[in-house]
């Protein structure tokens, strides 16, 4: 009775947070997941494991950048390690095959990398569960798209990566591009993996104003230098993921001068971002990547979301409907979630690779200089 007294007197208190993390820990787009899971790790370790209060256990499984093993591994999580919600996994085939995971075992998902225009838009409903804290493929390019045409441009060719995400890149940065008057002339599409492109450039149109280019994973650092050394000259703008900074300081001067959108630049000039760069650089001997700011700003979201429940999980629905009411103040900028397409609204940032020092740091680095900020961009933009 005692016994039964002080716990009725006693406030509930915060749980223990399962958290299935789903990144690349093997092929070829480890980096990608060696950063997708410092970013959050780094997070972590800053608030002494805990996210809202609750101590979270932290479960990475290896998915190999495979949507197949993405699934089997996310049944595993949900149904073996009983954790509360999924975060992660990199590949936008990936995004489309867990969000009936998601349904199907009424899991939490979190997609921080792993995303897909369609999730936002005709399936936003079929999905209750899911949720894209880092954004949509074609998000930063609609507004890139505008920016072309401000430079002049008027005919494009563009080369991208043969699968979901480099079709919803494309097309978003077609849709900005020929909404203002441009047109694209030409799309050659390359399988994923691709490491020798000399098949490919010799077939890109000739009487053109620009390159498109939209590459993940290694495909980044071939591409470029390969274009250049086959003699095309031509500027480059390229989706965000080719010139993030997992692979940038592996480049080499022949991008200087390359322009790309995204919602996040290592080289933002903002107190936020440079304490976040600094530290993380000081933690992994690295700049952060797109990879690793967007899911240490995912940990920053979920522990601003369940300390307003005061640690305890409430559940999927609530929790999402919890996180459309935070902006949160992330390296990247200001972020909140607009609920129609559960996606969110931020900044893109146009970004030019220059050669510079930054932030009392005394070496000549390639950094990706934010050369305009397109404020609070909508999912699908206008």
């Amino acid at each position: 009775l005692a016994a039964g007294v002080l716990g009725a007197s006693m406030p509930a208190s915060a749980q223990e947070l399962k958290i299935g993390f789903l990144a690349p820990r093997t092929g070829i787009f480890t980096q990608l997941g060696t950063d997708m899971v410092n970013g959050f790790q780094m997070y972590l370790d800053e608030h002494d494991g805990k996210l809202g209060g609750a101590k979270v256990t932290f479960i990475v499984e290896d998915d190999q950048g495979k949507p197949d093993v993405d699934v089997a591994k996310a049944k595993k999580l949900i149904l073996q390690d009983k954790v509360d919600m999924l975060v992660g996994a990199v590949l936008a085939t990936s995004a489309y095959a867990l969000a009936p995971v998601s349904t199907a075992e009424k899991t939490l998902y979190i997609g921080t990398v792993s995303t897909a225009d369609d999730l936002a838009q005709r399936q936003v409903d079929k999905y209750p569960y899911l949720v894209l804290a880092g954004w949509v493929p074609s998000q930063p390019n609609h507004p890139f798209g505008q920016w072309a045409c401000d430079q002049g441009y008027k005919r494009i060719a563009a080369i991208a990566a043969d699968y979901a995400f480099g079709y919803e890149q494309v097309g978003g940065f077609q849709r900005g591009f020929e909404d203002c008057g441009g047109k694209i002339v030409q799309k050659i599409w390359v399988p994923l993996g691709t490491k020798d492109f000399g098949p490919y450039l010799p077939t890109l149109k000739s009487d053109v104003d620009a390159v498109f280019s939209l590459m993940v994973g290694p495909m980044s650092l071939q591409f470029p230098k390969q274009l250049r050394a086959a003699g095309n000259k031509k500027p480059i703008v390229g989706g965000g993921t080719s010139y993030d900074e997992f692979a940038l300081p592996s480049m080499t001067d022949e991008v200087i001068g390359d322009v790309s959108a995204l919602q996040y630049s290592a080289a933002l000039a903002t107190p936020a971002n440079e304490a976040f760069v600094k530290k993380y650089r000081a933690k992994y001997s690295k700049v952060p990547s797109y990879y690793s700011e967007a899911n240490y700003a995912a940990a920053q979201w979920i522990d601003l979301t369940l300390a307003k429940h005061k640690g305890l999980y409430p559940g999927p629905v609530e929790f999402i409907k919890t996180m459309a009411t935070i902006e949160i103040d992330a390296p990247r900028g200001p972020v909140r979630l607009d609920l129609s397409t559960k996606s969110p609204i931020q900044n893109i940032y146009i970004k030019k690779v220059e050669k510079t020092k930054m932030f009392g740091y005394p070496t000549d680095e390639l950094w990706n200089t934010v050369i305009k900020t397109y404020p609070a961009v909508g999912t699908f933009w206008t």
